[in-house]
């Protein structure tokens, strides 16, 4: 059996979203669809909806959930998060320990100054715009993390509603960065420019060396996954659409 003959197959003919009393449903030939746990698919806009739509819309002769990072993470969301808040929370504090953005390098220069060009205003953005001073260090020792900071950065996150905790925590693994995270939730950065900021040194390294296929791979995915997280972010925030 061949990888993609695995794979499930497109069961619907159309799929749409409508309102329901708690959000906007995605509908599959009229039925609204259910998470692997057995949830309503359910978004608190239609804006969100509409993107988990589209993914569903985009599917030809089978079902890529791979390809369906919107999807994915609706179901972490609805099925994952509601009982596991508190880690959520914690796992982005825990990115924020070891925060990729605050290693910087002593050489070479050239990628001295990038890192500064790029990293240097998000270190202020987070000082001044929440609150949370970041320490940074140059090479691989470790940078230890007020932990007012800390503590900071896991309130911010548990404050969030479930929609956003999830991408938020999503969001902080991907870039390997609390902040990057942050970021891109508040509409300080896009998508692609986090994820610009967190590959910045391998970006460097892959400009000295080349790239091979794998690594292009992973770097796409890793793109469409933070374009998803900015059309998501954005999308949360339109309440009432």
């Amino acid at each position: 059996m061949t990888a993609r003959s695995s794979l499930p197959r497109r069961f619907y003919g159309d799929c749409d979203v409508a309102a329901v009393p708690k959000g906007f449903a995605l509908r599959l030939d009229g039925k609204i669809a259910r998470s692997p746990g057995g949830v309503p698919l359910v978004a608190p806009t239609r804006a969100l909806a509409a993107l988990i739509c589209s993914e569903w819309a985009g599917q030809v002769e089978v079902i890529k959930f791979v390809d369906m990072p919107a999807t994915r993470l609706l179901h972490t969301t609805l099925d994952a998060l509601p009982p596991r808040r508190a880690q959520a929370a914690a796992s982005v504090a825990a990115f924020a320990a070891s925060d990729a953005i605050c290693y910087f390098a002593d050489r070479p220069r050239s990628l001295v100054e990038r890192q500064n060009a790029a990293w240097r205003p998000l270190l202020d953005w987070a000082r001044e715009a929440l609150g949370l001073e970041f320490r940074r260090t140059t090479g691989i020792g470790h940078a230890e993390q007020p932990a007012f900071t800390l503590a900071g950065v896991e309130a911010l996150a548990a404050g969030e509603d479930d929609f956003t905790l999830a991408a938020l925590a999503f969001a902080a693994a991907l870039f390997g960065s609390a902040i990057l995270a942050l970021a891109l939730m508040a509409g300080r950065l896009g998508g692609c420019e986090a994820l610009a900021a967190a590959r910045l040194d391998e970006t460097f390294q892959e400009e000295r060396w080349g790239v091979d296929a794998e690594a292009a791979r992973n770097a796409r995915a890793m793109e469409a996954e933070a374009v998803m997280l900015d059309r998501w972010f954005r999308a949360v925030t339109k309440v009432g659409t």
